[in-house]
């Protein structure tokens, strides 16, 4: 059978086309990022209501049952120790979020025209959001030929977001920051050995995108793991032995051994010392360690994964749970231990930090930030906490304090080539463990040492 054999430039418009099909059903003009929406939705109708029931949107995940009832969690009503909340300082957070306007508690999620499609989907790398806009693009924008432009979304549509959350690449996320937009073979080797998109690991139905963030982390739902079917097998291993460890340690523990290798991460941010004037300086990586704004931060590059039993889900702290202000407060602590047969061993980033709490009343503080009357143009704690936790209906008493926080947050990216995996004698063996505290993950001892072999045999007596 002969060969068929096309010319390259008789290929050029169905190359043109594939890259991009939208684009001659787009006429413009645009005069608004709304009349865009609209646009889309004339031929995608659906797409409106599965976005609607995403917690991309509604910055909420599923429920999930607590000692006090069914309750959902999200970046809408959750706290953490970076920026600490949502609440009273929309336009600022919801600058990632996946629609227009949500500049305070008054935002309508009924209305379809404030989806911003563009997000996600645009190519030209054109398209920005204004930091502080709640949502709202920069002026001057060609949303005619971003609009063409629009594919299946690429990593540099999710890492604008995801990569720079909390202020900065690497703040948030030990394992995303910027270098991930490019990334070698040795430091990611799926993103860089194999220019994988975020898409081909979270897929997606609907809209709705697999993979836990920290709402689906408190209802133990939504979960992605790397022997989904498409992906490895349950037994990747020759040697029977490294299969065995699956049933207790998690792929990651062994294949991502040190995160933030490609740029630093942020470790320790203290807001007690926000509103001082302290000098500013810069760390070993040309970090800030001071912003008057922000307090105090640390940073550190090619660290060394905290490790925890996991089981997929986590138990978060709620907005007006009581704190032992003599104690580390957990925000969120991964739930399993030894004895439960759905934990592993997994990696983790546990950020850490002092952020405010009313010693009178024994929970945290949502300080109001950003705007007019916020901290950062005041620097004024008790007007700024008194406005903000007015806004969330929690009683203030006029005093703030500051008190340690630490916030898990999972290793799932920057896996190595498998030479780079953790090795056998790097957790285990006669010259002592390297890697891993036995003791404090409930074994009696290094399991290597000892002739037992199920993990619930190693708890402390």
């Amino acid at each position: 059978m002969k060969t068929l054999i096309i010319p390259f430039f008789l290929l050029i418009p169905i190359i043109l086309f594939a890259q991009n099909e939208h684009a001659e059903y787009i006429e413009g003009p645009y005069k608004t990022v709304q009349e865009v929406t609209k646009g889309c939705l004339e031929c995608h109708e659906e797409v409106a209501n599965d976005i609607m029931h995403t917690s991309h949107w509604t910055w909420l995940g599923p429920e999930f049952e607590t000692p006090e009832g069914k309750k959902t969690l999200g970046k809408k009503n959750m706290i953490n120790n970076f920026c600490i909340a949502v609440p009273s300082n929309w336009p600022r957070c919801t600058s990632c979020h996946i629609g227009y306007g949500w500049k305070d508690e008054n935002f309508d999620f009924t209305k379809s025209e404030n989806i911003d499609c563009l997000i996600c989907h645009e190519q030209t790398g054109t398209y920005k959001k204004i930091p502080t806009g709640a949502g709202m693009p920069v002026e001057g924008l060609d949303l005619l030929k971003i609009a063409r432009s629009v594919e299946m979304p690429t990593r540099a549509n999710c890492g604008i977001c995801h990569f720079d959350g909390g202020g900065g690449t690497g703040v948030k996320h030990g394992d995303m920051d910027d270098s991930l937009y490019h990334p070698s073979e040795e430091l990611d080797v799926h993103m860089g050995g194999q220019d994988f998109e975020c898409t081909e690991c979270h897929i997606t139905e609907k809209h709705q995108i697999a993979g836990a963030s920290h709402s689906s982390m408190a209802a133990g739902t939504n979960h992605i793991s790397c022997d989904n079917p498409d992906c490895h097998d349950k037994d990747p291993h020759e040697k029977k032995i490294l299969n065995k460890h699956s049933d207790a340690v998690a792929c990651e523990t062994c294949h991502i051994p040190t995160f933030a290798r490609g740029m630093p991460t942020k470790i320790w941010w203290d807001w007690s010392d926000a509103g001082k004037d302290l000098p500013g300086k810069k760390d070993e990586y040309g970090k800030p360690t001071f912003h008057k704004k922000k307090g105090s931060f640390i940073w550190k590059k090619n660290v060394k994964p905290e490790y925890a039993w996991y089981n997929g889900k986590a138990d978060y702290y709620m907005l007006g749970d009581k704190i032992d202000p003599d104690k580390v407060v957990m925000l969120n602590k991964p739930e399993g231990d030894i004895s439960d047969p759905k934990a592993r061993i997994a990696p983790f980033k546990v950020m850490r930090g002092k952020q405010p709490y009313d010693p009178v009343y024994k929970y945290l503080v949502v300080p109001h930030l950003f705007g007019k009357d916020g901290f950062w143009k005041t620097f004024d704690w008790n007007a700024s906490s008194a406005i903000g936790m007015k806004t969330v209906g929690l009683d203030y008493s006029g005093t703030v304090d500051f008190v340690e926080t630490a916030m898990y947050w999972p290793i799932n990216h920057t896996v190595m080539p498998a030479e780079k995996a953790l090795k056998c004698t790097q957790c285990h063996g006669w010259k002592g463990n390297k890697v891993l505290d036995w003791e404090a993950l409930g074994y009696a001892g290094d399991p290597m040492k000892r002739s037992v072999k199920k993990k619930r045999d190693y708890l402390k007596k």
